[in-house]
C-alpha cells in the first residue's frame, strides 16, 4: 500500500542528502550479481531482522509496513499493513517473546508486535516527532535490538539511547532514557548514532556513528562509552555482530567485515564485500554463511525512486 507519499516528512532530504550525496559519487569494485528476493509492492525499505528458521522480516521504510519472508525459498510478502503515519527502520525479532521491535524514525516512536499475528502490543513516544518544516530533524529513532532484559533503541540526532524492558511474562514496560557519555554522545553531525548490537549476554552494546564513521562500545548501566580503535567505515549503517566479527554495512556500496579483540576495544579489517546488486545497502542479517542485505536505493533521489526494493544473499 503506498501511503508513504502522503506521510513522509518533508525534512527527509534534508537528514538524508549527506549521505546520497557521497554515495553517488564513491565507486566501488563489484562481484557478479548475487540472487536477490523482491519485496513486492514496497514504497522504500531499510530494516531487516532474523526470525525462526529461515524466516526473516523486512520494513517498507516510509509506510511502516512489514514484510515477511522465506530465505531459503527467497519469497517475501506483505505480513503488517501498518496504521498511516508509522514508519519502519531498523527491527528486532525477540523470538523469545515471539515479538517484533521496530524503530519509528522522524515519528520518534517505536512500535512492538506480535510476531505471530502482526498485531500490535505496544507503542512508544520516546520524542516528539520531528516537525515536518524542520530544516534539520529533531529526532529519528534509527535501530534497535534486543538483550536478555529488553530492548535498545538509538536516536540519530539525540546522544542517547531508549530502553525498553521485558518482563518474565514476556510483556514490554514502561521505557527509560540513557543517557551517554564519552564519544559516542557525539551530535555534531546531521546523521549521528545508527546501527547497535550487543556482544554476548548483553553486557556490553556496540553502536554505529554514522557521521565519524566509528564503532563504540556502551556500558548499559552507565551510559559510558569508548571507541572501537583501528576501525574507520565512513558512512556506517546497521550493524551485524557474532562472537569476535562484526559486518558494518555502509552506505557505500560495501559491507565490511571485522575482527574486535577479546575485550571491544580495537578491531582489524577482515573483508569487504561488494556486489553489483547492492543499491544503497542499509542494513543485513546473517544465515548459514551468508548476508542478507537490504537495498535502500536512496541513489535513486529522496525519496527513492526505485522499480523496485529488495534483500541481497551474498557470501559472509
Amino acid at each position: 500500500m503506498a501511503r508513504s507519499a502522503i506521510n513522509r516528512p518533508r525534512s527527509v532530504p534534508v537528514l538524508l542528502a549527506v549521505t546520497v550525496g557521497l554515495v553517488v559519487t564513491t565507486a566501488v569494485p563489484a562481484h557478479a550479481a548475487s540472487d536477490v528476493i523482491v519485496l513486492p509492492g514496497a514504497t522504500s525499505a531499510e530494516g531487516i531482522t532474523r526470525g525462526e528458521g529461515d524466516t526473516f522480516y523486512a520494513g517498507d521504510l516510509f509506510a511502516g509496513d512489514i514484510f515477511r519472508g522465506d530465505l531459503e525459498e527467497q519469497t517475501a510478502e506483505l505480513f503488517i499493513d501498518a496504521p498511516d503515519g508509522r514508519w519502519a527502520v531498523g527491527m528486532f525479532a525477540d523470538l523469545r517473546h515471539d515479538l517484533l521491535f521496530v524503530a519509528g524514525g522522524f515519528t520518534g516512536q517505536a512500535y512492538v508486535y506480535d510476531i505471530d499475528s502482526g498485531a500490535t502490543v505496544a507503542s512508544y513516544q520516546f520524542t516528539p516527532p520531528s516537525p515536518a518544516d524542520a530544516a534539520t530533524p529533531t529526532t529519528v529513532i534509527n535501530d534497535v535490538t534486543v538483550t536478555d532484559d529488553g530492548a535498545w533503541f538509538t536516536d540519530s540526532r539525540r546522544g542517547v539511547l531508549f530502553f525498553v524492558p521485558i518482563d518474565d511474562d514476556g510483556e514490554p514496560g514502561d521505557f527509560r532514557t540513557l543517557e551517554l557519555e564519552g564519544p559516542a554522545a557525539d551530535t555534531s553531525g546531521t546523521f549521528n548514532l545508527n546501527g547497535i548490537a550487543p556482544t554476548r549476554h548483553g553486557e556490553t552494546l556496540i553502536v554505529a556513528h554514522s557521521a565519524l564513521g566509528r564503532l563504540y562500545t556502551v556500558d548499559p548501566e552507565t551510559g559510558e562509552s569508548a571507541e572501537i580503535a583501528g576501525v574507520s567505515v565512513p558512512m556506517v549503517d546497521g550493524i551485524v555482530a557474532r562472537g569476535p566479527h562484526l559486518w558494518a554495512v555502509q552506505n557505500s556500496n560495501r559491507v565490511t567485515e571485522l575482527e574486535l579483540n577479546e575485550d571491544r576495544t580495537a578491531g582489524s579489517v577482515v573483508e569487504v564485500i561488494t556486489d553489483a546488486a547492492f543499491g544503497t545497502p542499509t542494513t543485513a542479517i546473517r544465515f548459514d554463511g551468508h548476508l542478507a542485505v537490504v537495498n535502500a536505493h536512496f541513489e535513486t533521489g529522496l525519496p527513492p525512486t526505485a522499480d523496485q526494493y529488495e534483500v541481497v544473499l551474498v557470501d559472509d
